[in-house]
């Protein structure tokens, strides 16, 4: 897999499905920072990491610059309705074990609350499965906490749970 696997969609995407079609989905761009900022921090907070536990700034801009860095294979989208940015998706390409073609890890996954119920959480999901299909990816995958029931209901209809359970340990 080349580093420079960039994600393969359209300029645009429309999801007709969405109970909002005016609900657009597409390539995060410099200028949406400020847009960007409020929905990454959300999403830290949502997971405990604010005020004492927030991540250190270097993080939040390294991520931000490797969205922009065709060395890098970690990608944005963002959700926009009426000019304005209300959700987010993140996602990476890597290789795996038990494939040849490489996999698309789901990593961050946002909307702002008070568009929730209106499809945005689906239609940035179908985004990354429509990029992740273009480049030749055959499986998306993501993990939640075991507390998010309203994402979860969600993803009990996108995706299938396979009863995995993450374990991880700083080094």
């Amino acid at each position: 897999m080349s580093p420079s696997l960039a994600p393969s969609m359209p300029i645009a995407y429309v999801l007709n499905q969405a109970p909002d079609a005016a609900i657009t989905v597409r390539p995060i761009q410099q200028a949406d920072l400020q847009d960007w900022l409020p929905l990454w921090d959300g999403y830290n907070a949502f997971y405990g990491r604010e005020g004492a536990t927030a991540l250190d700034r270097k993080i939040t801009q390294t991520t931000w610059q490797r969205f922009f860095d065709p060395s890098e294979p970690v990608f944005a989208l963002v959700a926009v309705l009426d000019g304005k940015v209300i959700g987010l998706v993140h996602f990476l390409y890597h290789r795996s074990t038990t494939r040849i073609e490489p996999t698309c890890y789901l990593q961050d996954l946002f909307t702002l609350p008070q568009a929730r119920g209106r499809g945005v959480g689906r239609a940035l999901i179908e985004a990354v499965y429509v990029s992740a299909r273009a480049s030749g990816v055959k499986r998306v995958y993501w993990q939640t906490h075991e507390t998010n029931a309203a994402g979860r209901l969600l993803y009990d209809r996108v995706a299938k749970h396979f009863g995995f359970i993450v374990y991880a340990h700083d080094v």
